[in-house]
């Protein structure tokens, strides 16, 4: 079905713009293309948990252990890349085509990560495969302002909250279940029997949108100047501290060029006649609001997926597989919250400064209750937790979507949506290597404030500072043993000695992971600082079939 939008008479403000341009289309065509939507952004959202567990397996077969993290960097880095200029390129010559080939690109990804025989093939094909989802996960998420009307969009962004939410939650243990009982290879190859049907759905229902625009002329320089400012600034983040010193020339110049090259975007998009990412959105205080709440929350949830796992494993004693799996309720929170606020956006007259606030706030009271945990608390008063902040990131999802959706012309649909999940990878990406920093510095810290002096007259110096870099003894079953032993080397006392160090490890372990949501919390409060300047949406005249 092909329709056009920008023939209407144009509106006086944003909020009427969005209403006038959408058409409503045959309830089966949506209900249909809804489906094909959401398995679609599933399968992308999952690729980014699913490898996890499989690594190990991964590594046996293939070898690459220097390169652990580079199979997540490369789809990271290109999906995160690929987010903003498909979505202005969407814009041009309309959603449905990008799609249809991101899909297909994300199947080719998988086909050849699966068959790969060496890292450096499965690095580069997870590459590929980056590249396919984050056109996917860019079309998925405005897909929502093709298919439905400004007043009935929020609980349909709540769906797609949950699908993201979910394929958080099935990720990790689909991986595993898949590597136990057939192998690592269908880790990716499985992706094809689900993504074929889907791409059919795609190409026969989703609407052909053919967008009015000034010009069509592609901004090459905006991309790849934005090109060499992204990508060299992931790596950097990614890599520093795990395979680089934070100080290494390899960290410091790759940031340093990245940061050039983004000076260098901002100059040529404000003066490109058709600009890759128009600085014009920034000047809607409803996108720029969003975007600034956005990059602060992703900043807090990609911390919150990382170390939570950590305090479970390092300090509370799970084992590897419990301590991820306590992640779930987080998911399920995220779920629920998603859900939640996205039905009652719809149903409330889309307030969103009063949801973006309720979101901000559970998600700070999550992390400052979470900066309260010791190696005494419960399991289930840590649980507790991080629902909470979890039901505060739900809400956050639909919520800053639909503010900007709600407020921004058509023709820039595709570019402000993308530019929401752009910036939560960029705040979680830098979130990730900053805390990461402040973990490592505060436990060294810690740890030498308060190891007992005659366990450290017990270890050579080499192996304190070891162990101060790198505690394998609260994580590693062999690494305890192989410690306990050299202890019980040291006389009668060895055996108390060993337990006086795992203590003081685990309360060290707990308080720089406690520094660690205390960051969190005072970056995520900022956020919540920043939705009270979100306003109320301008009533838009219903259209007749909406």
């Amino acid at each position: 079905m092909n329709r056009s939008r920008g023939q209407d008479t144009p509106a006086p403000s944003a909020d009427q713009s969005v209403a006038k341009d959408f058409v409503q289309l045959p309830r089966r065509q949506i209900v249909l293309t809804m489906v094909g939507v959401l398995l679609a952004l599933f399968l992308a959202a999952l690729d980014q948990t699913v490898v996890s567990t499989a690594m190990p397996r991964i590594i046996a077969d293939l070898g690459g252990f220097d390169r652990f993290t580079w199979v997540t960097t490369a789809y990271l880095v290109a999906s995160t890349t690929a987010v903003p200029i498909v979505g202005r390129l969407t814009d041009i010559y309309g959603r449905k085509i990008f799609y249809v080939l991101g899909i297909v690109v994300f199947l080719i990804g998988s086909v050849l990560a699966g068959t790969s025989q060496t890292m450096n093939q499965l690095i580069a094909f997870r590459a590929v495969q980056g590249l396919g989802g984050g056109v996917i996960m860019a079309n998925s998420f405005v897909a929502i302002a093709d298919l439905f009307p400004p007043e009935t969009r929020g609980k349909y962004q709540g769906f797609v909250g949950v699908v993201f939410g979910m394929s958080s939650v099935i990720g990790p243990t689909l991986g595993g279940f898949i590597t136990d009982n057939l192998s690592w290879n269908w880790v990716f190859l499985v992706n094809i029997p689900l993504g074929i049907p889907v791409a059919v759905l795609i190409a026969l229902l989703f609407p052909t949108i053919k967008p009015e625009v000034e010009s069509r002329k592609l901004d090459y320089a905006g991309m790849v100047t934005l090109i060499l400012a992204v990508v060299p600034a992931l790596l950097a983040l990614s890599w520093g501290g795990v395979q680089y010193e934070w100080a290494s020339a390899q960290v410091i110049g790759l940031l340093v060029f990245g940061l050039a090259m983004a000076a260098a975007f901002v100059l040529i998009e404000s003066r490109a006649e058709s600009p890759i990412m128009p600085l014009e959105i920034y000047r809607n205080p409803m996108v720029s609001v969003s975007l600034i709440a956005t990059f602060l929350t992703g900043f807090g949830m990609f911390g919150g997926i990382i170390f939570i796992p950590l305090f479970f494993q390092g300090v509370l004693g799970a084992s590897a597989t419990s301590s991820g799996s306590f992640l779930t309720p987080m998911m399920l929170g995220i779920v629920f919250g998603a859900t939640i606020s996205g039905q009652m956006l719809s149903r409330t007259g889309l307030n969103y400064r009063a949801f973006a606030l309720l979101g901000t706030a559970l998600m700070t009271l999550g992390l400052f209750l979470l900066t309260t945990m010791d190696e005494t608390t419960g399991f289930a008063r840590a649980v507790g937790y991080i629902v909470v902040m979890g039901v505060g990131l739900g809400c956050t999802f639909p919520t800053f979507t639909l503010a900007v959706q709600n407020s921004i012309p058509f023709r820039l649909m595709g570019t402000a949506t993308s530019a929401l999940q752009f910036y939560r990878t960029i705040g979680g990406t830098l979130g990730l290597a900053m805390l990461g920093a402040v973990m490592a510095n505060r436990f060294a810290s810690r740890l030498g404030a308060s190891l007992p002096e005659e366990v450290g007259q017990a270890l050579p110096r080499e192996r304190i500072d070891a162990i101060a870099e790198n505690p394998q003894a609260l994580v590693d079953p062999s690494a305890l043993s192989e410690l306990q032993a050299r202890f019980a080397e040291s006389g009668p006392d060895g055996a108390q000695m060993a337990q006086q160090l795992l203590t003081t490890l685990k309360a060290s372990l707990a308080g720089a992971i406690g520094d660690v949501f205390m960051v969190s919390l005072v970056l995520v409060a900022a956020s919540a600082v920043a939705t009270l300047f979100l306003r109320a949406p301008k009533a838009a005249p219903r259209q007749a079939g909406d």
